[in-house]
């Protein structure tokens, strides 16, 4: 351990396994669940600009927006715009909170295929909304799919993929976010200027969801999973089947069966031992990681950029476009996690896309001041416009390579399996509360703060980096069965973990 990085070098448990096709294929098919979350955060904000759907459902804002005396930060400032965006993280909180049993009762591939079933009403159920409610309604829906597939999936990789390799793989599941993020960018782009668009880009939802319902059809349950629910045969030809036939998985097994005896051993409430104090360590991180990714301020730029760079003087379609460069910034960025998690470790890409991201915030929060005023009444020109949107992609990058993927990967790794699905229960419902918070705030939030919103956001994420520095010990290349290693031998987390560690080769 090297002064302030905490840089650990633990013994895997020797199953390291390889690359086989066969993982390769299981592990794009359980993260393309991501492209349902994906694809929501983008139509959303696409679709609340469309002057149909406005007039339709909130007339309003489009009221507002032909005054005469216009506040650019104010345009948008609707309670009930605000729901239809966060009603389904309310639902999807409400979902992760029973998520834990249901994916450790059925498996971690049944929890994906019930959530994509449940997403897939719901986004039919929005295409042809004919009132408020019916919308609220298919949001909800929208909101129980994802807050299943978002417990599921990040474990499922975890899981499925080698020691080696985890950090990597489990990045697909941000990675195919990212793609339904630009995929509901350019489907709001192509769509905007149709009085029945909207219809189109929230029915459209069904394609995502189709195709990873039935993929999951398609691929076996993990290891752990198949052995947690006693089926020994099916777990064999599982680990067969990812590691390779010339492989002898037989230690492996051995190994899973017999943490999940100790696991089963131990009578006691799952949502009750994580409260332990020697699992301290993990119950801070199953809170601060999701806490900390929401106040970095990234959904509510996904959400609400259309509306932000329509109000700094985009136009519509300039404004659509923007919201598919960034997302398209962001996809790269993921690329860029993917390439270097694993070499690199986890505590370095999270640093160093928070010193970016700080960075970024600072500076669009002092141009907005500039070009538009204290109090927002002065028109900001297309120069100044550009120039917001070149810092929120520069901004996006150092999320898309940092607290994006990794806050789904670091939960997914760190929990011992007895306890595993309930704290990404936690991770899980912690981000949906304060996702729902936010984005039922934020645009009054930026009516009331102005360009200070992103000097808000900007505290937060150099809080959140200072924590990594100083809290996060480096997970890269440890099985997840010898994880526990990292807290015994952390300057601050070694004096909450006791019993599993030999003290006295601590440094």
């Amino acid at each position: 351990m090297a002064g302030g990085g905490f840089a650990i070098d633990a013994p895997s448990n020797g199953f390291d396994g390889k690359i086989t096709l066969s993982v390769i294929i299981t592990c794009i098919v359980a993260a393309s669940s991501g492209l349902i979350f994906g694809y929501d955060i983008g139509i959303s904000g696409g679709v609340t600009t469309m002057v149909p759907f406005l007039n339709k459902f909130f007339p309003d804002i489009l009221r507002r927006a032909a005054g005469t005396e216009v506040n650019m930060y104010c345009v948008y400032d609707s309670q009930m715009l605000t729901l239809f965006t966060s009603s389904l993280y309310l639902a999807a909180l409400v979902s992760a909170l029973v998520a834990s049993k249901v994916t450790a009762a059925i498996g971690r591939k049944n929890t994906i295929m019930l959530g994509g079933a449940i997403f897939l009403a719901g986004a039919a159920i929005n295409g042809g909304s004919e009132n408020t409610a019916m919308l609220i309604l298919g949001r909800i829906l929208l909101g129980f799919g994802v807050g299943f597939t978002s417990q599921a999936t990040p474990l499922y990789l975890s899981e499925i993929a080698p020691p080696k390799w985890r950090g990597a793989f489990s990045t697909g599941f941000q990675f195919f976010l990212g793609i339904g993020v630009v995929a509901a960018g350019c489907i709001n782009y192509a769509t905007a200027k149709h009085t029945w668009g909207w219809r189109l880009s929230l029915g459209l939802a069904v394609v995502p969801a189709a195709v990873m319902t039935i993929g999951a059809f398609l691929i076996s349950d993990t290891p752990s999973s198949l052995v947690e629910r006693g089926k020994i045969d099916q777990a064999r030809k599982a680990l067969q089947k990812i590691r390779g036939s010339s492989i002898d998985v037989e230690p492996e097994l051995e190994e899973l069966i017999k943490w999940t005896e100790v696991s089963k051993s131990v009578q006691e409430e799952p949502f009750m031992t994580i409260f332990e104090r020697q699992y301290r360590p993990h119950l801070i991180m199953a809170f601060a990681i999701p806490f900390f990714q929401q106040f970095t301020g990234i959904n509510i730029v996904a959400f609400y950029s259309p509306n932000l760079f329509q109000s700094v003087g985009l136009g519509n379609n300039g404004a659509l476009l923007s919201a598919v460069i960034l997302g398209l910034v962001n996809l790269a960025s993921i690329l860029v996690s993917t390439a270097f998690v694993d070499r690199f470790g986890r505590r370095f890409l999270f640093i160093a896309g928070g010193i970016l991201m700080l960075v970024c915030l600072i500076a669009v929060s002092a141009l907005l001041a500039l070009a538009t005023g204290v109090d927002g009444a002065k028109h900001m020109s297309k120069g100044n416009a550009t120039l917001v949107l070149v810092l929120l992609c520069f901004y996006a990058a150092g999320f898309g390579w940092s607290w994006g993927p990794l806050t789904w990967l670091i939960p997914s790794e760190i929990f011992p399996l007895k306890i595993r699905t309930t704290g990404q229960s936690i991770a899980v419902g912690v981000q949906f509360i304060i996702l729902f918070v936010l984005s039922q705030t934020f645009l009054t939030m930026l009516c009331h703060f102005k360009f200070g919103a992103f000097l808000f956001y900007a505290f937060w994420v150099a809080v959140m980096t200072l924590f990594i520095i100083f809290f996060l010990p480096e997970t890269k290349g440890i099985a997840l069965e010898s994880m526990y290693i990292i807290w015994g031998k952390h300057w601050y987390w070694r004096r909450f973990v006791k019993g599993d560690v030999d003290k006295d080769n601590l440094p």
